[in-house]
């Protein structure tokens, strides 16, 4: 038996099915979910419940792989691999304020995480260019759609990584 404990990843889908192209993380877990996961990986999605997932961060995770999309500036259906560092958070959560559990987004998550000292050591972030998500409507615009399987290999390789201390 090995004295070196396993790490523990949360891989986090995030968005809104409702809305098009913000439903590419739900897309994206469910792929990773219909496929086997190494020992100390949990695949979650967790939609538009903002304040689950940072309570479900801070139950003690080494890494926490976010998958969303993400205005960048790329042609729709570009795939990015960002490093988020605690220190480049910016913003606080004040004392007092009010948080809406339903309409925490990726960033918000990550300030609460910080400021309630529950921050995981790794947290990357895999998103998609979106197409439109400004419309109520289901279903992926073909651009986002064509990359979800690339994306869920995207996700594998960057759980390797960490895995692997990278």
């Amino acid at each position: 038996m090995s004295a070196t404990r396993e790490k523990r990843i949360l891989v986090a889908a995030v968005g809104n099915m409702w809305l098009a192209d913000d439903g590419f993380g739900g897309e994206v877990a469910k792929r990773l979910l219909a496929r086997e996961q190494p020992r100390g990986v949990q695949v979650m999605d967790f939609g538009t419940g903002g304040l689950d997932l940072a309570y479900e961060v801070m139950s003690g995770y080494d890494a926490l792989v976010l998958v969303d999309v993400s205005r960048q500036g790329g042609e729709p259906g570009t795939l990015y691999v960002m490093e988020a560092e605690e220190d480049s958070v910016e913003g606080t959560i004040e004392d007092g304020e009010t948080l809406n559990p339903h309409g925490m987004d990726p960033r918000t998550v990550l300030r609460f995480v910080r400021a309630v000292g529950g921050w995981p050591g790794t947290v990357r972030v895999v998103a998609c260019e979106p197409a439109t998500v400004e419309e109520m409507a289901i279903g992926l615009s073909p651009e986002v759609e064509g990359v979800v399987d690339r994306a869920v290999g995207v996700v594998e390789d960057t759980i390797a990584e960490i895995r692997n201390g990278a």
